[in-house]
């Protein structure tokens, strides 16, 4: 706060030693103002003093700040002046550098606002895994092709065995309905021999050929029964030994099924996939990824580089900022450009002319100029006055 200090200094050191000269007995007629102010109250006083001198030292911090402000927007317009001033082989060197960095700030930006192939931490996750994914990939290939092997096998087998139970229900049928047709012979054997034996004792008829005809059709009837069940019964052993087969089989194969399904299970966790389909899409996309990266990569070194070279060009001309024109190309380029940022420049350096001279004249100036006037108006305080300011310039 020297800064601050030294400004008290320079306002009030010129009627320091007038005021030790003043006599204090003399009077003043008070103004409007005073007539609303008590200024004879000592606290009054003294908090009236300390807000004037509050005023200039607030505005003696946006003095310096709006002085920096200046300074560099002064130093900008001097620049432009300087870059338009160059020779015309100069300048021409300037432009080719200042396009070179304007094409490369495009295509880094247009690498920048693309739509990305895929998340940074998904092209982390495949980049650790690229020496096995190739692998991965046919591994998954291979246990989703099982997988569908497996699913058509199961799906045969549980068809075969289907139709096993079909045909085991018809043999059922058939040796039951055997048994049926047996009981049906030999009950229709009987009948036949009682009705031979009536006629042959009651009627006295000679029935010998009866009995040789029903004889034979009765043991032609269960010869062609009893083979019928025994070929039914063959063919249920056959049938439930398949069955049996099948279900033996079926075991096995699902054992097989849900150790693939354990293992593809496994394969999608491990890549982070659904499908073999999608690991593959996954990893080509990554080369694709990858290559464009590495253009952005290699359009960042070349960028750097370059705008180095810019600020080399410029700084052997002398310009004082020479990395602002770093993002201002298009001014170098195109002469228009460089006129609407030369205008924006000048009425920035206006405004902060206008805000300049009102911290000066209209707070500082005003707030010494309130100081002074209480002392002309109350000689007899002067001195008081005078150690207030004092007191106030060592507590900063």
């Amino acid at each position: 706060m020297k800064k601050g200090t030294n400004i008290f200094k320079r306002i009030f050191g010129k009627w320091k030693k007038k005021q030790e000269e003043i006599d204090y007995e003399e009077d003043w007629e008070d103004s409007a103002e005073e007539e609303r102010v008590d200024f004879t109250n000592r606290e009054v006083r003294e908090a009236f003093v300390r807000n004037c001198l509050e005023k200039m030292k607030d505005a003696t911090k946006e003095l310096e700040n709006l002085n920096f402000e200046y300074n560099t927007v002064t130093s900008y317009l001097k620049d432009m002046e300087e870059i338009e001033a160059l020779p015309e082989e100069e300048a021409e060197e300037l432009k080719s550098c200042a396009k070179r960095v304007e094409l490369l700030q495009n295509s880094r930006d247009d690498y920048m606002g693309r739509k990305r192939r895929m998340s940074d931490s998904r092209y982390q996750q495949i980049e650790r895994m690229l020496d096995e994914i190739e692998e991965g990939c046919s591994r998954l290939k291979e246990a989703e092709a099982y997988q569908d092997l497996i699913k058509k096998d199961l799906n045969r087998l549980e068809g075969e065995k289907h139709a096993y139970y079909y045909r085991k229900n018809e043999l059922t049928s058939a040796i039951a309905d055997t048994r049926g047709m047996a009981v049906i012979c030999v009950t229709a054997l009987g009948l036949c021999f009682a009705l031979l034996l009536g006629l042959q004792f009651l009627l006295e008829m000679d029935t010998k050929a009866g009995y040789l005809i029903t004889a034979g059709v009765a043991a032609l009837a269960i010869t062609l029964i009893y083979v019928k069940h025994t070929e039914a019964k063959r063919d249920l052993q056959r049938v439930e030994l398949s069955i049996n087969k099948i279900i033996l089989l079926q075991n096995r194969v699902k054992i097989r099924y849900v150790n693939n399904t354990n293992l593809l299970d496994y394969l999608y966790l491990k890549y982070d996939v659904t499908s073999a389909e999608e690991l593959e899409k996954a990893w080509n996309l990554y080369f694709q990824e990858k290559e464009e990266r590495e253009k952005c990569r290699r359009a960042e070194i070349d960028l750097d580089y370059t705008q180095q070279e810019l600020i080399k060009i410029l700084r052997r001309y002398q310009i004082k900022d020479p990395a602002i024109w770093l993002h201002q190309t298009e001014a170098i380029l195109d002469r228009k450009e460089m006129v609407e940022i030369r205008h924006g420049l000048i009425i920035r350096r206006q405004s902060l002319r206008r805000r300049m001279d009102y911290n000066k004249d209209m707070v500082a100036g005003g707030a010494q100029k309130e100081i002074k006037e209480l002392v002309n108006r109350y000689p007899q305080y002067g001195k008081e006055i005078l150690e207030t300011v004092e007191k106030y310039e060592k507590s900063m």
